[in-house]
């Protein structure tokens, strides 16, 4: 089937020609849908289903915190110190908590133990981002079905 669409670009006359073929080895792209209605309601189901179970493992996140966690190692301005040395043996390891406030970058110095927990925070943080994204999809996957019947 050939179908000709005309666009005027400054007197200018294009035409575009389109066309599909398909053969007997060849698959259509589209499925062919018995009852959409009835596919419509299965997938909101599927997808109702796949929120009940990302809200709940929005139960099982603990606090959660903004930020990275870093592990630095530096050198010092003394010119006689180990860390000028060849190979050099840095000072730390120094552990950092980054983040934005205001659209300023901040940072604070941790122990070792303060930056492990705060580790496990920032993992929930990114756990909880993920489920977030997760919950929009779905949202947007259940307007699209509706929009599509």
């Amino acid at each position: 089937m050939d179908d000709q669409k005309k666009i005027d670009l400054s007197n200018k006359m294009l035409v575009f020609h389109t066309f599909s073929i398909y053969t007997e080895c060849m698959k259509k792209s589209t499925k062919i849908i018995q009852n959409p209605i009835e596919s419509v309601e299965s997938s909101l189901q599927d997808i109702n289903q796949r929120h009940r179970e990302l809200l709940a493992e929005l139960g099982d996140i603990g606090l959660v915190l903004r930020g990275s966690i870093g592990l630095y190692l530096s050198r010092c301005g003394n010119p006689t110190c180990r860390c000028k040395a060849n190979p050099p043996i840095l000072h730390g390891p120094y552990y950092k908590w980054t983040r934005k406030v205001a659209g300023k970058t901040v940072s604070a110095s941790l122990s070792p133990e303060q930056a492990a927990r705060l580790e496990e925070w920032s993992k929930n943080m990114r756990n909880l981002d993920r489920i977030v994204g997760e919950l929009q999809d779905l949202g947007l996957r259940a307007a699209t079905l509706l929009l599509q019947s």
